[in-house]
C-alpha cells in the first residue's frame, strides 16, 4: 500500500497537520504507525478530505460527515458515484441555506429603513420589543442561518 506521511497529505490536500490529527481523532480518517511513531496515511484519504472539506463548505457537523462518510466502502477510495449519492443528500441542505440567505439580503434594507439602527426600538420592525418575549438570540433569522457554526 501506498502511504504518505502527514506533511505530504497536509501539502496535497491543503490541510494543516493539526486538522488531520483532529480529523483521525474524530473518526474522520485513519493513518498507522511507524515503529517511531509518526503517522502514514493511505492515499485514498486525499479522497476522503475532499470530501470532508466539500461537507464544511456545504455547513455539515463533523458527525453529519462522518455519517456520510461511514456509508463508503472502506476498501477503496470513494468514487464519482459515491461522490453523486452523498451529494444528492446535501442538495436540501444548500437549497434551505440558499434560501435563507435570500431572504437575509433582501430583508436588511428593511431592518435599517427607518434609521433607528435598534431592533430594540424599532417602530416598524419590532414594536414595543414584541421579539423580546420570544427569548434571545437571532429570532427573526431563518433557522437554516441559526445553526451552530461548524467546528474543525
Amino acid at each position: 500500500m501506498d502511504l504518505l506521511a502527514i506533511g505530504e497529505v497536509a501539502g496535497r490536500s491543503g490541510m494543516a497537520p493539526s486538522a488531520l490529527r483532529y480529523y483521525e481523532d474524530q473518526g474522520l480518517i485513519s493513518a498507522t504507525r511507524t515503529p517511531g511513531g509518526a503517522r502514514r496515511y493511505p492515499r485514498s484519504v486525499l479522497r476522503r478530505l475532499a470530501l470532508i472539506r466539500a461537507g464544511r463548505n456545504v455547513g455539515l457537523s463533523l458527525p453529519e460527515i462522518r455519517s456520510a462518510l461511514d456509508t463508503l466502502p472502506a476498501d477503496r477510495p470513494a468514487t464519482a458515484a459515491d461522490w453523486a449519492r452523498l451529494s444528492r443528500g446535501w442538495r436540501d441542505r444548500l437549497d434551505e441555506q440558499i434560501a435563507a440567505l435570500t431572504k437575509l439580503r433582501d430583508g436588511l434594507s428593511s431592518c435599517i429603513g427607518c434609521g433607528c439602527l435598534s431592533l430594540g426600538r424599532c417602530a416598524l420592525s419590532n414594536p414595543g420589543d414584541m421579539a423580546a418575549a420570544e427569548g434571545s438570540g437571532a429570532r427573526w433569522l431563518p433557522p437554516a442561518l441559526r445553526r451552530t457554526p461548524p467546528v474543525g
